[in-house]
């Protein structure tokens, strides 16, 4: 159940005329059962023994008292309890004009209204088995927002027949979110918006838009001659908000209600401003809020990013700084000319959340000045012109105005606590930032925030990344845009765009970069396709490795990210930052594997440089499934027409290898295909072939439709014939990100590979044992390319560069042997490698042998034990360049 959905049936509950069954109806909500809510009511499970109590063990101590009894019924209770050696986790009092409730485990109380109940619904929450301190991790002012203002534009969306992007709605929901926060911080008179609606409005809404229009055009007045008596309350707020006509809506009864709720509900002077974004992105559509977290920063996440980057440079000014009036002046001068630019604003988290820290900053050192001089007059510093960024939506632009005007008032309202005085004017509504609407790829950096050499300027953001195969054409040519015709645009994640640009904006003064993205862009071939050009000018100042990355938003995406500091090569910096986890490092260099150590990119190579034997993938059928057969499409062909079975053999891929399923296909030449071809089962499926080969957009396959019998591409013979007496080792082409290590396999029995493994024909035991340690598993991790969040395997980049010393035979048979070991508990657990190499379910068994065979293969690298993957990968890439060079 949603928050807002809890916070509307206890609304119903105190609503109701008669409160017989309030106790009963408040603990149904928490998810109590329903059973054990009516052997309550039968008096069953009821512990107390005085009328109007109600004791349910471990839950509540529940008393109805007499009208002003409150306090006194209270005490009656707690007196009860005292003597109890197990103490029900609440105690709630009531007679129904207020209640008294404790929370015996945090002892935290509330007093408060009967009627105010709906807003102390978290109270309870441990009843759900959610802990409060847990709870208010996450602001719940800005979840309940956001999902209020999802809520009511489905309504609004819905009653109107609105499409998507519609720029009216979206107008007029900033306009709510706007009146809405002023009526609740003093710019408005309090609850006046709200009330206006309550009192002159029909409970139909059949009139609301009336209001809202007449409301909307007097707060862009500046002559109140004509305005309504009821609506000269509210001031001119300029700004540009209120200037746009408003566009007529439908209003239902139920709209109006959730409007009247938003206002009555939620106390918008807590509500952060860097949660409207999420608001933004929630009432957008259902596409776009299925991908909010993806857009959507929250403030742990956004201090990740410019705390190196700026914020504890600053700090550390401030300490030094600390006893010295004139070094204190110099600070708050200077964090008054820094330039702060967001390239991918979206709803303006970045810049809103960097405002409010230099605004604390500021506030920091006045505090100081103070101390150290008996008067000082307050003279702005940090100014909303110093913020600047680039949106695409229109809709997330307005926003990002919105939300730092409201930042600036409430870090005014914070600044008033300390000089008892306005120091800043709240209205009219002045310029708010430097957000320009467009595209970031087409425009120019420079001109949208200039700046001159030495200037200090910080770029930061959490730009979109698509993946190329995921790209639209559009995407391209934003790529073609910066990259230019004759580039590997295509091929670059979408990303990589703003991390050039990036790079280019570096080259003409003191300025630093710092982006969040996914992990994609320091693993695989990202690498050589992005950082090979962006390390000809720049160099990794800080950097986070990959973090599960989790937020406030409505739509919680979790995806895995990475933070990394750019800043220009001829710069030094000898004291760069690695975050992995919770630990942070000192490093000299950071590659862009987001490792200690140089500058190392690989690269695709052709054969193995550890002296491998060659890997290759199977075979390609390009049929439209006319070659390929279902276990039972197999059986029925051959019941029917038995003489087919020499020609239908076993076809494994990686899911049938992963998971220990089959299939089968036709495996045929022009020789035996003459054999069968006109069996009618046969000729259905050739045709089948053919359709599907001449459909296709690729020459090549196209010609292929000639021989429908044979696969587009086949791999050497020993794939598919392999004597069952030879070994050959086989690797899935993909798999899951959530396993410990990678299942590869052994195959004995003639098969058909597809192309959705690789296979190393003839193989030892102890090339098994090394593509089956910790150390190859590391390797694959930062070098292999995705799909999706699944590693994608391959031999050019993954297998052939994989570094392996020489080893002695000793060393080989330690290897062999503890190979052997996890073959045989495999075997002896049975089940699916996808079964077995799951991290939830992987056998202890398993992952022992495992990481003895890791033990055996880390010491021919070293003997000292690694203490991270982040060291497996340091030694692994410096090996890799002694190699290769």
């Amino acid at each position: 159940m949603a928050i807002i959905d809890l916070e509307d049936k206890i609304v119903e509950i105190v609503n109701r005329e008669e409160y017989s069954n309030f106790l009963y109806d408040l603990l149904e909500i928490y998810d109590i059962p329903r059973a054990t809510i009516t052997r309550l009511k039968n008096g069953n499970q009821n512990l107390a023994k005085r009328s109007g109590e109600v004791h349910l063990k471990n839950k509540v101590w529940f008393k109805e008292t007499r009208k002003g009894k409150l306090f006194d019924g209270f005490v009656e209770v707690e007196q009860q309890v005292a003597e109890l050696s197990t103490k029900p986790r609440y105690l709630l009092v009531t007679d129904f004009d207020g209640i008294l409730a404790k929370d015996t485990k945090t002892l935290e109380a509330i007093d408060i209204k009967f009627e105010d109940l709906p807003q102390y619904f978290d109270f309870f929450l441990a009843w759900k088995g959610i802990e409060k301190v847990d709870f208010e991790k996450e602001n719940p002012a800005d979840i309940k927002a956001a999902e209020r203002f999802a809520r009511l534009y489905d309504v609004l969306h819905k009653e109107n027949n609105l499409t998507d992007n519609n720029r009216g709605l979206d107008l007029f929901l900033i306009r709510l979110l706007f009146c809405f926060f002023a009526e609740d911080t003093d710019i408005f008179k309090p609850n006046s918006f709200t009330n206006l609606i309550k009192a002159l409005t029909e409970k139909d809404g059949s009139d609301l838009n009336k209001l809202f229009s007449d409301l909307f055009i007097v707060l862009d007045k500046t002559e109140r001659d004509d305005v309504p008596s009821y609506l000269k309350e509210f001031p001119y707020v300029n700004g540009q908000l209120f200037t746009e006509p408003h566009e007529e809506f439908i209003f239902s009864p139920k709209s109006r209600k959730l409007i009247i709720e938003c206002g009555e509900l939620l106390n918008w002077a807590k509500i952060n401003p860097d949660i409207f974004g999420s608001m933004a992105q929630a009432v957008a559509s259902e596409e776009s809020r299925s991908h909010l977290g993806m857009h959507y920063t929250s403030v742990p996440n956004i201090m990740k990013v410019i705390k190196p980057l700026f914020l504890d440079d600053l700090y550390e000014e401030f300490e030094k700084s600390y006893d010295s009036m004139d070094k204190l002046n110099l600070l708050y001068e200077r964090i008054g000319k820094i330039k702060f630019f967001d390239p991918a604003c979206g709803s303006g988290n970045f810049l809103i959340i960097t405002y409010k820290e230099l605004r604390r900053l500021e506030i920091k050192i006045l505090l100081r000045q103070r101390e150290l001089a008996e008067y000082i007059m307050y003279l702005p510093s940090v100014t909303l012109d110093q913020f600047y960024g680039i949106e695409i939506d229109d809709f997330a632009h307005d926003i990002a105005k919105l939300s730092l005007w409201i930042a600036e008032h409430q870090m005014n309202m914070e600044l008033e606590e300390i000089f008892n005085d306005k120091v800043r004017a709240t209205l009219p509504l002045q310029a708010a930032g430097e957000i320009c609407c467009a595209n970031a790829l087409h425009v120019d950096w420079n001109e949208v925030c200039p700046h001159r050499e030495n200037e200090e300027v910080y770029i930061f953001g959490n730009p979109p990344y698509l993946g190329s195969k995921k790209q639209e054409l559009s995407h391209k040519e934003d790529l073609k845009n910066v990259f230019g015709s004759k580039s590997n645009y295509k091929q670059v994640d979408y990303i990589a765009g703003w991390f050039q640009l990036a790079a280019n904006y570096i080259q003409d003064g003191l300025v630093r970069v710092a982006f969040v993205s996914t992990n994609s862009v320091c693993q695989g071939e990202q690498v050589e396709l992005i950082w090979k050009r962006l390390l000809i000018n720049t160099q990794i100042s800080f950097a986070y490795t990959s973090f599960k990355w989790n937020n406030n938003a409505k739509k919680n995406a979790g995806v895995t990210v990475i933070v990394v500091g750019l800043d220009s090569s001829d710069r030094y910096v000898n004291n760069k930052r690695l975050f992995i986890g919770m630990i942070e490092k000192s490093v000299k260099h950071i590659t862009p594997y987001l490792t200690e150590g140089e500058d190392t990119i690989v690269s695709k190579l052709e054969k193995s440089i550890s002296g491998f034997p060659k890997m290759d993938f199977g075979s390609m059928p390009r049929d439209g499934g006319g070659l390929i057969l279902s276990p039972e499409e197999k059986a029925r062909a051959i019941e029917n027409y038995p003489e087919l079975s020499p020609y239908i053999w076993r076809y494994i891929g990686a899911d049938e290898f992963i998971n220990n399923t089959s299939r089968y296909c036709f495996w045929l030449n022009s020789e035996t295909y003459e054999e069968i071809k006109d069996n009618p089962f046969v000729l259905d499926r050739m045709e089948q072939v053919r359709r599907a080969r001449l459909s296709s957009k690729a020459k090549s396959t196209q010609s292929a439709a000639k021989t429908p019998y044979s696969f587009v591409q086949k791999g050497p013979d020993h794939f598919y014939s392999m004597d069952s007496k030879k070994m050959s080792v086989i690797v899935p082409a993909f798999s899951s990100e959530n396993r410990f290590y990678m299942p590869v396999g052994i195959e004995k029995s003639s098969t058909i590979l597809s192309n959705k493994v690789y296979v190393i024909p003839d193989a030892g035991i102890s090339l098994f044992g090394i593509l089956s340690s910790r150390m190859h598993m590391t390797w694959m991790r930062a070098v292999a390319g995705r799909l999706e969040t699944r590693y994608g395997y391959s031999s050019g980049i993954v297998y052939n560069t994989f570094p392996f010393p020489s080893i002695s035979t000793r060393r080989k048979q330690e290897i062999e042997a503890a190979a052997l070991d996890i073959l045989d508990i495999r075997e002896e657990h049975g089940g699916t490698l996808a079964e077995l190499y799951d991290q939830e379910k992987m056998p202890i068994e398993l992952k022992l042998a495992h990481e003895k065979l890791d033990g055996i293969v880390e010491k021919a690298y070293r003997q000292k034990a690694f203490e991270s993957d982040e060291e497996r990968l340091e030694v692994l890439l410096k090996l890799y360049q002694e190699m290769t060079e």
